[in-house]
C-alpha cells in the first residue's frame, strides 16, 4: 500500500480521535498532518497544510449549540473556508467529507451540512481533486461526549451519575459503530472522481430499546460488578460504550467477597451471562506484562496472591491511572477498550493474577496493539 499524508480536520473530536488512531495502529504507512482548528483563520498556515496533504478527511463542524444559527453559520463557513483554500492551491489530492443522514431532514444540522457538501463538491469540480461525500447514520462508540455526540454516551453519562433519562421522541434510530465509520472512511482514500456514497447503517433501535439495554448494564455491570449477557456484535459494542463512560479511577479497584471459615477462605471471581476464556498467571517480583492494548475485548484483572501494581492510560492522552492491588484483599480491575495497559509485580513473593476476557484468544485476529503505558 502507498504511503500517504492525511490531514484530518476535526481530529480531537469523537470521530476524529477514533480515525486518528484507526490510521495509526493499521496502516502505519500512513502519515498524519498535523491541523489546528485555527488553521481556518490563518489563510497562509491552511495553504501549507493543504500543500503538505495527499488525502484531507473534513470532519470539523458544529453538531449542537444553544443557537441553531450558529450551527449552520459554523458549518457553511468552515467549508466555505476550505474549499476557498483548495481552489487557491490548486489542490490535487482526495478529499472526503463527513456528512449526515440529517441532511434529508429540514433541521438546521442538517441543511448546513447539505450546503458544506455542496461548496465542497463546486470546489472539486472547479479545481478538479477528487471528493468524497459519507452520508453517515447516527455514530456511537466509546468516548462519545454526552449531550452531544448521541443519545447513548447521554443515556450512560446520565446512568452511571444516577440522573433520569427522559426519551424525547421514541423513533427508530439507524446507528453505527464507530470503528465501522473508520473503515469506511478509510477505504475511500484511493476513490477517484466526484462521488456520494449513503453508508449503511448496522442495526435499528428505538430509543426505548437502547435504554433499557443500557439499564440492564447498568444493575448487572455497575451495580453488581457481573458481565451481562451479549449475544452479538452490537450487544459488545453497546457494552463497550457503556463501560468507557464509567469512571475508573472512582469505580475501581473492586473487592472481592470473601467466605471465611476454619480451612481458609472461599470467593467467586467473576460472574458472567456471556461466553468468555479464564487464564492466571505467576508474575515473578519486579516484573512488568502489558503494555498493550484492546479494541474490542473485554478482560478483568483479579489479583488473588502478591501485591500488583496495574497501571492504564487511554491510547492518545498522556494522563496515566494507577492501582495497587494485593492478595491479603483480592480485588479485580477491568480494562476499557483503547486503554494501554500493564502489571507489575511490586512484591516479594510471586504475584498470581487470574484474567477473564470475553472471547477465546485467536492469533490471527489478536486484537492486541502494543504501547507502552
Amino acid at each position: 500500500m502507498d504511503s500517504k499524508k492525511i490531514g484530518i480536520t476535526g481530529h480531537n473530536g469523537f470521530l476524529g480521535y477514533h480515525l486518528k488512531n484507526g490510521i495509526k495502529y493499521h496502516f502505519p504507512n500512513y502519515e498524519i498532518v498535523d491541523f489546528k482548528r485555527d488553521f481556518f483563520q490563518k489563510p497562509a498556515v491552511m495553504s501549507a497544510f493543504i500543500n503538505s496533504c495527499d488525502v484531507i478527511i473534513h470532519l470539523a463542524g458544529l453538531n449542537r449549540h444553544n443557537s441553531s444559527e450558529e450551527i449552520a453559520r459554523t458549518n457553511i463557513q468552515l467549508a466555505k473556508t476550505l474549499a476557498k483554500s483548495l481552489i487557491k492551491n490548486n489542490y490535487k489530492g482526495s478529499l472526503i467529507y463527513s456528512s449526515s443522514l440529517q441532511e434529508y431532514k429540514e433541521t438546521p444540522y442538517g441543511s448546513s451540512k447539505k450546503q458544506a457538501g455542496d461548496i465542497l463538491t463546486k470546489a472539486a469540480s472547479t479545481s478538479g481533486f477528487s471528493y468524497t461525500t459519507l452520508i453517515l447514520p447516527n455514530i456511537f462508540g466509546p468516548f462519545g461526549k454526552p449531550n452531544y455526540n448521541s443519545f447513548i454516551a447521554t443515556f450512560s453519562h446520565e446512568l452511571i451519575h444516577g440522573k433520569v433519562s427522559k426519551i424525547i421522541k421514541d423513533d427508530k434510530i439507524p446507528l453505527i459503530y464507530i470503528e465501522s465509520v473508520v473503515n469506511h472512511i478509510l477505504k475511500c482514500i484511493d476513490s477517484k472522481g466526484i462521488l456520494k456514497k449513503r453508508i449503511p447503517y448496522e442495526t435499528e433501535k428505538k430509543v426505548s430499546e437502547v435504554l433499557e439495554q443500557l439499564k440492564r448494564f447498568h444493575h448487572i455491570y455497575f451495580e453488581k460488578g457481573n458481565i451481562p449477557k451479549l449475544e452479538n456484535t452490537f450487544d459488545i459494542q453497546l457494552f463497550n460504550t457503556f463501560r468507557c463512560t464509567v469512571d475508573h479511577s472512582k469505580h475501581f479497584p473492586k473487592r472481592y467477597k470473601l467466605h471465611i471459615d476454619e480451612r481458609g477462605y472461599f470467593s467467586e471471581l467473576i460472574r458472567s451471562y456471556s461466553k468468555g476464556q479464564q487464564s492466571y498467571s505467576v508474575t515473578k517480583s519486579g516484573v512488568t506484562r502489558g503494555n498493550h492494548f484492546h479494541t474490542r475485548k473485554i478482560e478483568r484483572f483479579s489479583v488473588i496472591q502478591g501485591e500488583a501494581l496495574i497501571q492504564m492510560r487511554r491510547v492518545g492522552f498522556e494522563e496515566r491511572i494507577e492501582f495497587e492491588l494485593n492478595g491479603e484483599n483480592p480485588s479485580y480491575i477491568d480494562i476499557p477498550v483503547w486503554t494501554t495497559h500493564n502489571i507489575t509485580n511490586i512484591g516479594k513473593e510471586d504475584l498470581i493474577t487470574i484474567f477473564w476476557i470475553n472471547e477465546y484468544f485467536d492469533p490471527e485476529d489478536a486484537d492486541v496493539y502494543f504501547e507502552k503505558v
